[in-house]
């Protein structure tokens, strides 16, 4: 996507002169190459260059009423500073030809009388000139907004990167490193040394230089303390001798806590009696391990999916539980109110084609009262 005005076709060239036979004589001269305006007043010429920008290349005499060449050049260098301009003068303007390239940025002068030929290659050049300045603004804004869209995707990656480049040099770091590495400091521009002296974890340079020599698929965990203790996996990769390198960082501190919640939820499922006392049991742990996740203070993809995985398995244990409550204690509870939260228990629970089996029966309990009204008033769990 380019901010940049597309470059008509004819290129648009602008001719003010006070003489109405010299703007007549130019617009014959250019009007089969260019598509030609013309403004016998400097100031309705500033409005002519606003209504149809971009305009390539503007052709101004000196000496006009009301508004010199050199004033005209000037405010149109402020309003349009991509449009060639070109000053007609005579030997007698010196002065204000200095003054025209000092102030207006005059592209070029042609002396009168002109000779048609060479005021053609001088206007050809301008265009051409015009023409390049339009392109390196189009190729700029796209790579800014390349670059913008770039860096925007990297920092919604759930990983770090560093780019380092041939000479060792940081040239780029996403939101995740910074977060993760606690880089208070932008580090582009900072020696990867340097960067990775600040971190302070003894041996970190060390490690990453041996990831660099061993190779796409080797990665180390280390330990980074401070006010957010957290645990990293670091993997590191050469790209191209000229190009550089990248290290990636991902935040693995969630992995233990992962680990119990998956034991938790596992050993439900391997309960062959009573239920309840088990759920009950899961409870707690579920809350120590949400305890633990936001005692960490680690902000990550990762470690955020594990906090809504525990509390979508807490609100799944406390439905079951509520629903057993209520069918064993109330003749008749509400039929529709069991049925949807043993739907959205079910929606909840980390695996819900293997649910516990006890949760199975209290599920086919649920389904058939509400079918026949009819309520057995014992617990299932």
């Amino acid at each position: 996507m380019s901010l940049s005005i597309p470059i008509p076709d004819p290129p648009r060239i602008l001719i003010v002169d006070d003489e109405e036979a010299i703007l007549e004589t130019m617009s014959y001269t250019f009007m089969d190459v260019y598509e030609v305006f013309t403004s016998s007043d400097a100031r309705a010429a500033l409005d002519i260059l606003d209504e149809h920008a971009p305009v390539a290349c503007v052709i101004t005499d000196q000496r006009m009423p009301g508004m010199t060449g050199v004033e005209f050049l000037a405010e149109a260098s402020k309003r349009h500073p991509e449009t060639v301009r070109i000053m007609l003068t005579g030997f007698a303007d010196t002065d204000a030809t200095i003054q025209a390239i000092n102030d207006g940025h005059v592209y070029a002068y042609v002396n009168k009388p002109w000779e048609p030929e060479d005021l053609k290659q001088t206007v050809k050049r301008a265009v051409e000139h015009n023409h390049l300045a339009a392109e390196n603004i189009r190729l700029v804004a796209e790579l800014r907004n390349t670059n913008f869209f770039l860096e925007a995707v990297m920092d919604r990656l759930g990983t770090g990167a560093l780019a380092v480049d041939s000479q060792g040099i940081v040239r780029a770091a996403n939101r995740p490193a910074r977060e993760y590495l606690a880089l208070g400091d932008d580090p582009r521009g900072t020696s990867l040394p340097k960067v990775l002296e600040k971190l302070g974890i003894d041996g970190l340079g060390d490690t990453v230089m041996r990831l660099f020599d061993e190779g796409e698929g080797a990665f180390e965990e280390v330990q980074v303390n401070g006010e957010r203790p957290r645990r990293l996996r670091i993997s590191a990769q050469r790209l191209d001798e000229q190009v550089g390198s990248v290290i990636v960082f991902k935040e693995v501190s969630h992995e233990p806590l992962r680990r119990r919640f998956e034991e938790v939820v596992a050993s439900l499922g391997q309960v062959a009696g009573d239920l309840r006392p088990s759920l009950e049991d899961a409870l707690s742990q579920l809350g120590e391990v949400a305890r633990c996740a936001g005692e960490l203070g680690v902000r990550s993809p990762r470690m955020a999916e594990l906090k809504e995985r525990v509390s979508r398995a807490q609100t799944a244990i406390q439905n079951w539980l509520d629903v057993d409550d209520l069918v064993a204690r109330e003749e008749y509870p509400d039929a529709q109110l069991l049925l949807d939260r043993m739907r959205v228990a079910s929606r909840r629970w980390p695996d819900p084609d293997a649910l516990p089996e006890r949760v199975a029966q209290l599920n086919q309990l649920v389904e058939t009262y509400y079918e026949s009204g009819e309520n057995p008033r014992k617990r299932v769990l």
